[in-house]
């Protein structure tokens, strides 16, 4: 795990000094505390702050082929690096440390572009083929590492985390109003935009290619809508394949030459982790819990019983009011407007987490892949309730504000229901979906903002609506609850639930895992729901 960052000069001869690339490796030591690298060459340089999990002694970056003309920095983790490598070294590759990141180099060499449809983990890479003087900038399938850049006329910078690019002085501060706009609504600013008009983010699942003074971006993955390869086989069968995948997926992320652990949450998915993972371990898996004074915001009581059912190593942690006082770290961690409250307890259970192990295993996309949050059963009533007159629709939301006080609004009840009942009211599905999801409906938006802000965006004006509208549509097949998922991968998993732990996580400069996210268990997972909708759940 690392901190990556760079410069190309493309469109002149200026060299990279290092003295550039060490202003934005410092602002990353948080991430990698235990090393950096460095690689100049005229107007290109690479440079990055290792975190040391795999091949400590001999894994350090950047890393290169043989001839020393294709060389990579790599933020993240290759998980099947060890079959990979297997395969070039009988293709006649020659590889020199026993990391991860090199077995870029050599699958580059051997596939081109196309070496990014082989990786199975979560990073963020950088590659600098010198052949051809091409830069290419990749992220994972996922979105669990970020990548931010900014292309001007004849020079890109990129880096791990946008307050890295500030650096550059040719980088321009103008604030980007359509971000703004969209965080007051969604609470996070959706790739590729960020809050700097001149930087941007690399999508998920997306790779760049800069060459010949031209940049183009790509997707290379999308989840697997409409499959039919399922279709046919028996419930028990698809149940033993998705506990198949997921053991494999959990098993492989246990490879690290450092202490590990896992996010205890007293859910089911982080449940089903630390079980996996003690099936695997030759010795109890060292948990870690965090909680509330107030016991009806706490889990903890239910993440003791998973503890003590797979005799865990167990810490627990308890936020209280005062470590609110943690919030400018964050803000300066986050470098950009970001509201998930949760941000809070994970930062602390990540920071308790590091005291004792450098990698740890988490649920996070139990629910995405399995339809957990309900607001999928609201949105499957929301659909129910759209065969309604709206007058009995408005009516109901009446008698609703005349008995339910919102007291302790925001998300109590009533506050969520007022939100729900007022979003179905003369709006399609994706737009009743975006209340679920978000603070300020954008009508309610629209009235913060002024009338000036609303003039200069113009038609860009409530880009939220367009962009949750969008990937709905995108997503064309007849199972409802698989286009709500569709939308949910696409928009909040990497958007705001990745950057919340990745944040979180590399804040403490601890590695965090995430086997429910291995894009070979979501293929998997990912098929038409309706096949067990009139079946008993197990």
């Amino acid at each position: 795990m690392c901190g990556i960052c760079g410069i190309y000069n493309f469109g002149s001869i200026e060299p990279v000094t290092r003295e550039e690339l060490e202003k934005m490796n410092g602002l990353l030591i948080h991430r990698g505390p235990d090393d950096e690298g460095y690689f100049l060459s005229g107007n290109v340089g690479l440079a990055m702050r290792r975190l040391s999990i795999i091949d400590i002694a001999g894994g350090r970056q950047p890393i290169s082929n043989e001839k020393g003309n294709i060389w990579v920095v790599l933020n993240g983790e290759i998980y099947n690096f060890q079959e990979l490598k297997a395969s070039l070294i009988k293709k006649g590759h020659k590889f020199k440390t026993k990391t991860d990141t090199e077995v870029i180099v050599h699958l580059y060499e051997e596939n081109g572009l196309g070496f990014v449809e082989d990786l199975r983990g979560m990073f963020a890479i950088a590659l600098w083929d010198g052949r051809k003087e091409r830069l290419v900038l990749a992220r994972d399938r996922i979105g669990k590492k970020p990548l931010f850049y900014s292309l001007g006329s004849d020079f890109i910078s990129f880096a791990s985390e946008l307050r890295a690019l500030l650096t550059d002085k040719r980088i321009s501060r103008d604030i980007n109003l359509s971000a703004v706009d969209s965080f007051l609504v969604l609470q996070y600013i959706p790739s590729p935009m960020s809050i700097f008009q001149a930087i941007k983010k690399l999508e998920p699942a997306s790779i760049l290619v800069l060459e010949n003074g031209k940049a183009k971006v790509s997707k290379y993955w999308n989840l697997p809508l409409g499959r039919k390869d399922l279709r046919g086989i028996e419930t028990e069968q698809i149940k033993e394949m998705l506990l198949t995948e997921l053991s494999s997926a959990t098993k492989m992320r246990m490879i690290a030459d450092v202490p590990l652990g896992a996010f205890l949450s007293g859910g089911i998915d982080s449940s089903i982790i630390v079980a996996l993972m003690s099936h695997f371990s030759e010795r109890p898996v060292k948990t870690f819990s965090i909680g509330f004074k107030e016991e009806k915001f706490s889990e903890l009581k239910y993440a003791r019983e998973v503890a003590n059912m797979y005799a865990t190593n167990h810490t627990e942690f308890i936020v209280e009011a005062k470590m609110a006082e943690i919030l400018p770290k964050l803000v300066w961690h986050y470098s950009e407007p970001y509201a998930d409250s949760s941000a809070l307890p994970s930062y602390y259970v990540s920071r308790e987490t590091r005291r004792a192990v450098t990698v740890a295993l988490n649920g996070d996309g139990g629910d995405e892949n399995f339809g957990g949050y309900l607001r999928y059963v609201a949105m499957n009533a929301a659909r129910i309730a759209n065969k309604f007159p709206d007058a009995a629709k408005k009516m109901a939301l009446e008698v609703l504000k005349s008995v339910a006080l919102e007291k302790n609004a925001p998300y109590n009840f009533p506050w969520r229901a007022r939100k729900f009942l007022e979003a179905i009211i003369n709006k399609g599905i994706p737009c009743t979906y975006l209340a679920t999801v978000s603070f300020f409906k954008t009508d309610e938006k629209n009235t913060l903002v002024s009338d000036k802000f609303k003039n200069i965006l113009g038609k860009d004006l409530n880009y939220a609506e367009r962009y949750i509208t969008t990937l709905y549509n995108m997503a064309e097949e007849k199972d409802f609850l698989n286009k709500l998922l569709y939308v949910d991968f696409r928009s909040y998993l990497p958007e705001c639930l990745m950057t919340k732990m990745d944040i979180a996580s590399m804040a403490n400069s601890l590695e965090a895992r995430s086997p429910f996210l291995d894009h070979k268990f979501i293929e998997l997972a990912f098929f038409d729901s309706r096949r067990f909708e009139n079946q008993e759940v197990q």
